[in-house]
């Protein structure tokens, strides 16, 4: 169903002259009857193209200069609109001199209003009066703008220099708004702190919690948000792992540059899951701006709904975030796209991939360094932590292990070429040690059975070389023996 036509007021003028003179184009009159025609014409009261509830009419001089001018052309309409001025765009409220003062002004006080220029303009000319009259403010902010001369924002009074190189570069590039082709091919996460503050079972103290939210590029679906009390990386990875588990692995994902984003543990897992991590520019939000747009409808419907909630717990705003976003936001029509995002997501294309089980997922958001084990009690030590490392890796002096630096409940042993898995490693829990059992070690590698029986030999196979060979010679042992027991017999004599 198409859509209401937008006519501009001179287009809508024109159609009404047109209707006006149509009973002279549709059927010209015989010589002598123009004059009546024009004065029937003149006496009719036609209705006003901007404002219905009035009515106008038209002289005869009036209605006979549009015949003429509608009477030979090709189209009639066009002919009928109002001529553009032939100085249009051309201006002669200010001089070259005061517009060159004006720029000049502007260069040196980019960021002051229009108003404050237009007070500063008035100034100068009383102090100079050859540069011309006194422009008015709507002068000045006419030629502001179709020079571009527009303020521009003022930066924080101790900017950093981070802030200070992307406030440049926004005034040096253009900002355009992009879409991927395909869905799940670009994800949006960040956090966003709520202006309510929620309570905690079993906690008496309030907080101020902060949403994480991951965002579909192009279908704009909100694949997983949750409210968590900090903004880290455990609680990030917490619910990154969500969001793959319920919409499979997107092959990139966006974020800002904060620290929950850009730790090892993050960059690891985002790496060995094969999903490229794109950061937006410091100080630069706009880059991410539809997960910004998503932050007002949260506060505008879905914290405006519990504002008489009392109290907020966490456990609450979290159960009614699933509701809302699974309920209503993926379900009513986006006001960009048309139609609701879990239509456009269903719509595909599709170049998401199956996302692995949980444990796999908790694998991969690791840390992997090399330790060195202890040959005492086979132990190895990690972020001050040491764990017990099982009985069948005993012959190993240096192991690969993966963990997480923010949860040391357990670690896990990997091989050194394929960092696979081999097993899992927990933290040494000396009171059960205390206990005295202790299991028997069993062998690194298991016996290797031969065939038939091999005949024993109390000498090593290498020996018993050297002896045959020796004795192959036929030449007497190299040394001289000597006969203690003779001396003893000689003594007793």
């Amino acid at each position: 169903m198409g859509g209401k036509t937008h006519e501009t007021t001179q287009e809508k003028w024109a159609r009404l002259r047109h209707a006006v003179v149509a009973p002279l184009l549709v059927s010209p009159p015989e010589p002598g009857a123009m004059g009546a025609m024009l004065e029937m014409l003149s006496k009719q009261r036609y209705r006003h193209p901007t404002e219905p509830d009035r009515w106008e009419t038209f002289g005869r001089s009036t209605i006979e200069r549009w015949y003429y001018l509608a009477r030979h052309a090709a189209d009639p309409v066009a002919a009928l609109r109002r001529r553009i001025r032939s100085d249009a765009g051309s201006t002669r409220a200010m001089s070259p001199r005061l517009l060159a003062a004006l720029e000049q002004q502007y260069r040196q006080h980019s960021r002051w209003s229009y108003k404050l220029h237009s007070d500063n303009l008035v100034a100068l000319v009383l102090q100079r009066p050859e540069l011309g009259a006194a422009p008015s403010y709507s002068t000045v902010c006419r030629r502001m703008k179709s020079h571009g001369w527009l303020p521009k924002k003022r930066l924080p009074k101790h900017a950093t220099p981070g802030q200070r190189t992307a406030h440049a570069r926004l005034e040096q590039r253009e900002v355009r708004s992009y879409e991927r082709e395909r869905v799940h091919a670009l994800w949006h996460s960040d956090f966003h702190a709520a202006y309510r503050r929620v309570l905690v079972d079993g906690d008496a103290q309030w907080h101020t919690p902060v949403m994480l939210a991951f965002m579909d590029d192009r279908s704009r679906l909100c694949c997983h948000a949750q409210w968590y009390l900090a903004e880290n990386a455990d609680n990030f990875i917490h619910g990154l792992n969500q969001a793959l588990a319920k919409r499979g692995l997107p092959r990139e994902m966006m974020t800002d540059n904060g620290g929950a984003m850009t730790a090892t543990e993050t960059l690891n897992g985002l790496g060995r899951l094969g999903i490229i991590h794109e950061t937006t520019l410091p100080y630069s939000p706009y880059q991410n701006g539809k997960q910004e747009c998503f932050w007002n409808q949260v506060d505008g419907r879905l914290l405006a709904m519990l504002e008489d909630v009392e109290p907020l717990t966490l456990d609450f705003l979290n159960r009614a975030t699933q509701a809302w976003v699974e309920g209503e936001y993926n379900r009513s029509d986006h006001e960009e796209l048309g139609c609701p995002p879990l239509t456009r997501l269903l719509e595909g294309p599709d170049v998401s991939r199956p996302a692995p089980d949980a444990a796999a997922l908790r694998l991969a958001f690791t840390l992997q360094e090399t330790r060195t084990q202890r040959r005492s009690d086979g132990t190895v030590s990690i972020g001050g932590v040491r764990f017990e490392v099982p009985s069948r890796f005993r012959h190993l002096r240096t192991l690969v292990v993966r963990y997480q630096s923010f949860d040391l409940s357990a670690a896990w042993l990997v091989d050194e070429r394929t960092s696979a898995p081999v097993s899992r490693l927990l933290p040494q829990d000396k009171a059960r040690n205390a206990d005295g059992i202790r299991r028997g070690l069993r062998p690194v590698t298991e016996a290797v059975q031969e065939d038939g029986e091999v005949a024993g030999d109390s000498l090593p196979p290498l020996m018993r070389q050297l002896l045959d060979e020796h004795e192959a010679t036929g030449l007497p042992p190299a040394y001289l023996p000597k006969d203690d027991n003779k001396e003893e017999d000689d003594n007793d004599e």
